[in-house]
């Protein structure tokens, strides 16, 4: 489901639940608020990339996360505010995607321990919870840096403590705090250099703001809903996500370039596009606006005839949606991955993939099991742990592959009695590497540290297209411009493919490596990649080539140089 076209649920105001003392009950009332507000947040949340790369999911991770934690509670009757809340935080430790998430969820822990077994929540437990809270998630990071989620939540407790002492009154606390989360916010990138230079603030301090604004809009009794006043850039929009399951009446998908009339009212284009259809998204890049929208069958042209109402439009494409999840399931029928036989005593491995093409690599070369996921959909603390929990052996490795996953998985490792590595690999490059120096009956140890140091010896490139203008460690690139990054560094912002792997090249001394390997992502043709292999065995007639259908979203390319 497209999670960012999802309706927030608008939540009803009971005046009996937003006095002091709060219950068990009454919480379950603040939290979807919370969740709510974040939901109807969360492309802006998302949005707030460091690098000007199309995979933002901040936002995403931390609306996943408080919806397991949201899940954990809906259908308990417990009225004692100290047990749902220990719920809560189960619900968000099993449920935490990314590095947001989890110190999300570590932030909820601290609460629940804050406030154990009380029956209802007082202004003096309520900033109890809140110091706790904060100890915890800084002692969940190995080196905390300021600038983060971590700072807001610092100074939330802070504005706390402050404010118990002018007036005991939990409505009075969390004005407080709001206020001083919006205002560490804002002063992230005083901290964190990085941010600056991006021109962003931090993107999990912003979820966490969102979290706390809509409990106090709805203490306030104001909507948590809000006509969408950031609009994402054309080269951010992930049309793909919608292709993961189609909902009734979602036959045919429209995509509509066009120019708006200076009249243009975004608030009222979007209310009439809710009567058309569904999944609407709508992007926007030098004037030019890129419509999004999922309609019933027979109902393809209302679109383009409102469009035509409030600009012109420049380009329209179509898909038939029924007939590509046909397509698609046939393909899957037919690749089915065959994994590793794992017998007891054995080392087995997990590897998290972000496409179906490199699920196939990790397979080959003796995976136990794929966590499918990567860049924009991280998965969660359950998904990694169910993926090893009944393997029948207690030796098990774990290949994150992304640097926003080893948190995660080391927190599924916390979770049980079998013996867990992770490796700590920050790309599929480095996963690969890892696994090639795998030997399933030998010493654990001795295999994990053999495995650590193969994972360094491969350089990672990356390639794909920047969905903002920005200058950032004396790279300049404009929205749209195809991006390198090196070992996670932006290095190059060109404006063709061909520049853009051979630059990325020259700039990681591929010369002084044997071979080069190219993951081609699911917006690049065989063909079209074996053109840009065969430009590379040009350039580099030393060097082994090769090419592999990676089938990544976003990413153009991944490339192994070893």
């Amino acid at each position: 489901m497209d999670l960012e076209n999802q309706q927030t649920t608008q939540v009803e105001i009971d005046p009996l639940n937003i006095k002091p003392p709060l219950d068990g009950q009454a919480l379950k009332k603040y939290i979807e608020a919370g969740l709510s507000w974040l939901r109807t947040n969360q492309q802006i949340v998302n949005s707030l990339n460091v690098f000007p790369v199309p995979d933002g999911d901040t936002g995403t991770n931390m609306v996943l996360t408080m919806q397991a934690a949201y899940d954990e509670i809906l259908t308990i009757n417990e009225t004692n505010f100290g047990k749902i809340i220990h719920s809560l935080a189960h619900g968000a430790l099993m449920g935490a995607r990314g590095n947001s998430g989890v110190i999300l969820s570590q932030i909820w822990r601290g609460f629940a321990r804050g406030v154990d077994n009380i029956n209802e929540l007082t202004a003096e437990y309520f900033v109890k919870g809140l110091l706790i809270a904060r100890d915890t998630a800084y002692k969940g990071v190995v080196r905390p840096v300021e600038g983060t989620i971590l700072t807001v939540i610092k100074d939330v407790t802070t504005a706390a403590q402050t404010a118990i002492l002018e007036k005991e009154d939990l409505k009075y606390i969390l004005e407080k705090i709001v206020e001083a989360a919006d205002e560490s916010v804002k002063r992230t990138p005083e901290l964190l250099p990085v941010l600056k230079e991006a021109g962003v603030v931090d993107s999990g301090g912003k979820g966490l703001f969102f979290i706390l604004e809509g409990m106090l809009r709805y203490v306030k009794g104001l909507p948590l809903e809000s006509p969408i006043t950031t609009i994402p850039s054309i080269a951010s929009m992930n049309l793909q996500r919608g292709m993961e399951t189609i909902e009734p009446g979602q036959d045919i998908e429209v995509v509509i370039d066009f120019r708006p009339f200076n009249s243009f009212d975004i608030e009222e284009f979007y209310n009439h596009l809710e009567k058309m259809g569904t999944s609407i998204q709508l992007g926007e890049g030098d004037g030019i606006y890129r419509l999004h929208i999922h309609v019933a069958d027979g109902k393809q042209y209302e679109p383009i005839e409102y469009v035509k109402k409030v600009g012109v439009f420049t380009k329209v494409a179509m898909e038939n949606l029924i007939a590509q999840m046909e397509q698609l399931d046939q393909k899957n029928t037919g690749s089915q991955l065959t994994l590793s036989r794992v017998e007891p005593g054995q080392i087995a491995t997990v590897a998290v993939a972000p496409g179906p093409g490199i699920a196939r690599v990790f397979a080959s070369l003796g995976v136990a099991a794929i966590v499918h996921g990567g860049q924009t959909m991280n998965p969660s603390t359950q998904e990694i742990l169910s993926a090893f929990e009944n393997l029948p052996t207690d030796q098990i490795v774990i290949l994150p592959n992304n640097k926003n996953i080893i948190r995660t998985a080391d927190v599924a490792k916390t979770l049980t009695v079998k013996k867990v590595a992770v490796i700590p690999s920050q790309s599929v490059p480095q996963g690969l590497a890892a696994m090639m120096r795998l030997i399933p009956h030998g010493d654990f140890d001795e295999i994990v540290k053999d495995m650590e140091q193969a994972m360094l010896n491969v350089e990672t490139g990356e390639i794909t297209r920047a969905t903002r203008s920005v200058e950032i460690d004396g790279v300049k690139a404009n929205e749209g411009d195809f991006i390198s990054l090196h070992n996670g560094k932006l290095v190059l912002s060109t404006t063709t493919l061909k520049e853009s792997i051979l630059g990325l090249l020259h700039i990681a001394h591929a010369d002084h490596f044997e071979l080069i390997t190219l993951f081609y992502g699911e917006d690049v043709t065989k063909q079209e990649a074996n053109q840009i292999a065969d430009e590379i065995r040009f350039a580099y007639p030393d060097q082994e080539i090769e090419v592999q259908d990676g089938g990544q979203p976003h990413y153009h390319f991944i490339i192994a140089i070893e």
